[in-house]
């Protein structure tokens, strides 16, 4: 550890104002990079987050250092730590195309949750260097994200007249390996003529009108379209 942040690792006045000032620093730092891509945690709420937990962590070492109360000063910071947990599932939502976005900020809220933690408890080296590994991995370690290359996933809409008629569908899948995530198969009654529908969650480097120029033309397939 380093020797300067000695002094300001107890519970005193000027101790807790800096701890005070320095999770609003790292909260801010880390906000300001959501916030600068339109994320639905901006640089107050990770602020306040911060601020929050740093908070919370001195409230457990006064307890237990300066009014002797027989307390784990562990507790109060591991329940706000379970507490980050709901905060950050607001970020997180799915889209119409079944992908979902948010859990970038919500790791990052959660991680500045608990950098608040470590600066309260006085472990002013963890909370500095994590604020800096964070940034890091939204900002630097997202353009490597980027380059890596991804599987699309969509779902597959199938209208046939016979259950036989869904295996080639799969077997074509299967032969040109797509990876089949999930499937659902439901039963109409149209005309007083049986109809099945299915629809097939599927991961595939096929271009989606090459697939559907393939299924389209298979036998009994009445219908099919991409989600």
């Amino acid at each position: 550890m380093l020797s300067l942040f000695d002094a300001f690792r107890d519970t005193s006045n000027l101790a807790t104002i800096l701890k005070l000032l320095l999770s609003v620093l790292c909260g801010t730092v880390i906000g300001l990079e959501r916030s600068s891509k339109n994320r639905p945690a901006g640089f107050r709420t990770h602020i306040l987050v911060c601020l929050g937990s740093c908070t919370a962590a001195m409230t457990g070492l006064f307890l237990y250092l300066d009014l002797k109360l027989p307390s784990d000063i562990s507790r109060i910071a591991s329940q706000v730590v379970a507490g980050l947990g709901f905060i950050g599932a607001g970020t997180i939502i799915v889209t119409k195309k079944l992908s979902i976005k948010g859990l970038t900020t919500a790791a990052g809220l959660w991680t500045t949750g608990i950098i608040g933690i470590a600066i309260g408890s006085g472990f002013f080296e963890a909370g500095i260097v994590g604020t800096v590994l964070v940034l890091l991995a939204e900002t630097l370690f997202a353009r490597l994200s980027m380059k890596i290359t991804h599987v699309p996933q969509f779902t597959l809409e199938l209208l046939y007249n016979e259950k036989d008629f869904l295996d080639q569908v799969l077997r074509f899948l299967k032969d040109h390996r797509m990876d089949i995530v999930n499937l659902q198969i439901h039963t109409m009654e149209a005309h007083d003529t049986a109809r099945y529908s299915a629809k097939v969650e599927l991961r595939s480097t096929m271009p989606e009108k090459d697939l559907l120029f393939h299924v389209q033309h298979m036998r009994g397939i009445v219908s099919a379209t991409t989600l």
